[in-house]
């Protein structure tokens, strides 16, 4: 049926973008998704599965945490958000993703991190602040939005089969927090010995040779004013490298000797042409899982 208007879609603003999703999490709280404004038809996925909106996560939250980061494409009218939420007695990490028209939801994109399903050896989460990610870029800081995206689909690049040789740029001061664990410049973090090392660092060693394609990536969101690119895609491990040396000789052992699959959010912040930050959530899903957004 042809609609009963030409007209094109108004942009949203920032700030309209932001009250969708404030709408979006009151009514997920309230675990009535009748509170959120919907479009007549909605794309809705948790944990990269196609669910009815109310499903999963609607029918087990009991809160959310204090930590909030948000960014928005009004270009594109999407707008993300990265915290926590609390089912009972478990607090995990949370990353969404909303596609709203005409101030109606028509996309939802969510990852819950829940321990209990991860598999991970990783720390507890830490839910800090960062004002790096906040920061409003000036003129002379950002980066055109083709090469935004660009720059992170080099970072990817350079994961994949990662033998030393980089795609992307780095600011000096990168860091990158996974799950809510800083995974650089954090000798605490043991269970990944190059942790204590910076973001090129640990790419120029080759240290993440185990990462065998880096596939279906997607870039639905670029804040422009923030510097901020967010990626959604899945990195494949065949499981098959055991033993292996890094670029300065050093011989180490892969952690994942499984067939395996990580889905992820992640969110790049580039300022000046270069990776400065790096905010990742991701979980493990059957190998070669497929996206139900492809």
């Amino acid at each position: 049926m042809l609609s009963q208007s030409n007209a094109s879609p108004v942009r949203p603003t920032r700030e309209a973008l932001y009250a969708v999703l404030d709408r979006y999490l009151a009514a997920l709280r309230a675990r009535d998704p009748a509170q959120a404004p919907w479009a007549a038809r909605v794309r809705n996925t948790e944990n990269n599965v196609a669910l009815e909106v109310g499903d999963g996560l609607w029918g087990t939250i009991t809160g959310t945490g204090a930590y909030d980061l948000r960014f928005a494409d009004p270009q594109t009218g999407q707008v993300g958000f990265f915290g926590s939420v609390r089912e009972t007695h478990d607090e995990s990490c949370f990353a969404l993703r909303l596609g709203v028209q005409d101030g109606c939801i028509h996309e939802v994109e969510t990852i819950v991190v829940r321990a209990a399903d991860s598999g991970l050896k990783f720390p507890a989460p830490r839910f800090e602040h960062k004002p790096v990610l906040n920061e409003l870029l000036g003129p002379a800081e950002r980066t055109p939005r083709a090469r935004m995206i660009s720059l992170a689909d080099g970072y990817f690049d350079t994961l994949q089969l990662n033998d030393g040789t980089l795609f992307t740029h780095f600011h000096p001061h990168c860091n990158r927090v996974e799950n809510g664990v800083q995974t650089t410049n954090n000798p605490e973090f043991d269970f990944v010995p190059v942790a204590r090392l910076g973001c090129e660092e640990q790419f120029r060693l080759g240290h993440y040779r185990f990462d065998d394609r880096v596939r279906a990536r997607r870039y639905p969101l670029v804040d422009e004013e923030r510097g901020l690119v967010l990626a959604a895609g899945f990195i494949d491990h065949t499981g098959r490298l055991g033993r292996y040396r890094l670029t300065d000789g050093t011989e180490v052992e892969s952690p994942i000797r499984r067939p395996h699959t990580f889905y992820l959010l992640e969110l790049f912040k580039i300022k000046a042409g270069r990776i400065e930050q790096i905010e990742a959530n991701f979980i493990t899903v059957p190998y070669h899982m497929p996206s139900p957004w492809d």
